[in-house]
């Protein structure tokens, strides 16, 4: 496949890996108005905002060290075809794929990949999110 597949629809995911789960969470939700999306498990929390999806999950390593690093961000595509479109193309074009198209327990499919300098990139199809268009005010 040597064409690129149609554009990614925005950055709106990010996942973070904290060691203060539940005062983040409190942050979050509290102070930003985000809105818990869905608890995964009691280290894994979604929260969303509408047009974004912000992953909480807890550091154990940093529950002793206080460090707190980006795990990994996301694309959004629109369609699952569009999603395996990616992959497709990021194989053919020698990007470091970690995985394979797989589905969530929310009905997102995604794989994984590296930048250049090694940081995750989560091309994604999520069906809250995936499809929708937003324009910047006044347009």
């Amino acid at each position: 496949m040597a064409n690129r597949p149609a554009p990614f629809n925005g950055l709106r995911h990010l996942a973070l890996v904290v060691p203060n789960l539940e005062e983040c969470e409190r942050f979050y939700v509290d102070i930003i108005g985000m809105q818990i999306l869905r608890r995964a498990s009691a280290d894994l929390v979604y929260l969303t905002l509408g047009n974004d999806n912000l992953s909480l999950g807890r550091n154990r390593e940093g529950e002793r060290s206080g460090v707190q690093y980006l795990d990994h961000f996301g694309f959004i595509v629109d369609t699952v075809d569009q999603l395996h479109e990616w992959f497709d193309f990021m194989k053919a074009k020698g990007v470091n794929v970690l995985d394979e198209p797989h589905d969530h327990g929310d009905g997102a499919r995604s794989f994984h990949v590296t930048d250049p300098a090694g940081n995750v990139i989560q091309p994604i199809y999520h069906p809250a999110i995936s499809g929708q268009r937003f324009s910047a005010p006044g347009q």
